[in-house]
């Protein structure tokens, strides 16, 4: 995969109005699009993410790399909010487009692979945000590229989620324990974004990296899905799947899509599934810390089933016994159900939505149930929150 014109600069850092585009790759799939098909067929089939793009592209702002340095004080340690093994994230403040009024605070993705796999994944994340529109989904507010004589930066500027991931707060110690009904209402969101990327759009997109890191929280504790450097379109007309090499996180992915690249939407339902129980236990997919018998979170659960007298024992010890048993059991059917070993057997988007928006009714309206406003939540979270 060759470079871009985009990236074609001189020595010194120069910022262009242009915006990335893969011109090799959008003719590619174009062409691939249109073998054996007549005029009329191109004409009324899906368009790709990358043909997309280029009428929304003008949506995003292209920074200068010196642009970004200042916003993060020179990409200061004490700023860094995340890191992983596409780079850091800092926390920093962008001066408004024509120097008037106040900056607004945003989240900076500074690429440390500078190969051609991260490339990919910055470009990919770049036309993907800059074609979507959606309140579940994190919105990119621009991008950085530059080609000199320092190296390649790839850069990426989104919006600020106050209380970072829905991992932090399941898993890590900075932060109270979130309530019942709480997680139930993050996972709706979850499941409201990626319904979007199923069947919201002109075409169908996988996801394929739904895991708890990647559903932040904003100031009032709303989710949305975040990090799309590995989403696919979907497949097109008869084809069920696409075939495409394997990626995610282990623990998460589907095992037929690890098995055979066979990529379906029905992929993401597994992980929404593997999630689910995250929420109920408490604990991470994969926990080397714990016991060999209870370190896979799937193997464990299975020795208490939703509709036995030993389920309680799955439930994360931190409720303190404020949730509905009966709507856990649901919730725990659910989880079940997106992990079942078909593909085809597992629900869709739509019908999990509902079951989840019963599940917070039933919850909110149970005497056992906790309901705590998403405010005073929020309010915990904001005094330990960058």
């Amino acid at each position: 995969m060759g470079c871009f014109s985009f990236f074609k600069q001189k020595k010194k850092e120069k910022k262009s109005n242009s915006a990335p585009e893969l011109r090799n790759q959008t003719a590619k799939r174009v062409s691939e699009s249109r073998v054996s098909k007549s005029e009329n067929s191109v004409a009324s089939s899906p368009r790709t993410i990358p043909e997309l793009y280029r009428e929304k592209q003008h949506n995003l702002r292209a920074f200068s790399f010196s642009e970004l340095r200042e916003a993060t004080n020179g990409f200061n340690k004490l700023l860094k909010i995340g890191e992983g093994g596409f780079g850091s994230v800092y926390k920093g403040a962008i001066k408004p487009l024509n120097g008037k009024g106040n900056p607004t605070v945003v989240a900076i993705k500074k690429l440390n692979n500078y190969g051609m796999q991260g490339h990919k994944e910055w470009l990919a994340e770049v036309q993907f945000l800059g074609v979507v529109d959606h309140p579940k989904l994190v919105k990119l507010l621009g991008y950085c590229a530059v080609d000199g004589d320092r190296g390649i930066q790839r850069l990426l500027v989104y919006e600020y989620m106050a209380n970072k991931s829905l991992e932090d707060h399941l898993f890590g110690q900075k932060y109270p324990s979130l309530p019942w009904v709480t997680r139930l209402k993050i996972m709706l969101d979850a499941a409201e974004g990626l319904a979007y990327l199923h069947d919201g759009m002109e075409i169908h997109v996988i996801f394929r990296d739904f895991k708890s890191s990647n559903v932040l929280l904003d100031k009032e504790m709303n989710a949305k899905l975040s990090d799309f450097g590995m989403v696919r379109e979907g497949p097109t007309g008869d084809d069920t799947h696409v075939s495409t090499m394997p990626v995610g996180t282990y623990g998460y992915a589907a095992p037929e899509y690890i098995k055979t690249g066979h990529l379906k939407q029905k992929s993401d339902i597994y992980s929404f599934g593997v999630v689910l129980y995250e929420i109920l236990t408490g604990r991470r997919a994969i926990e080397r810390t714990l016991p060999a018998s209870e370190q896979r979170l799937l193997d464990w659960v299975k020795q208490f089933p939703a509709d036995s007298k030993m389920f309680y024992m799955i439930m994360d010890f931190r409720f303190r016994n404020n949730y509905p048993l009966r709507t856990a059991r649901k919730i725990a059917k659910l989880a079940d159900r997106c992990l079942s070993k078909e593909a085809e057997d597992r629900p869709d988007m739509a019908e999990i939505i509902v079951i989840l928006k019963e599940a917070i009714m039933e919850s909110e309206g149970s005497p056992s149930g906790i309901n705590v406003p998403q405010s005073s939540i929020a309010s915990e979270c904001k005094d330990r929150s960058m």
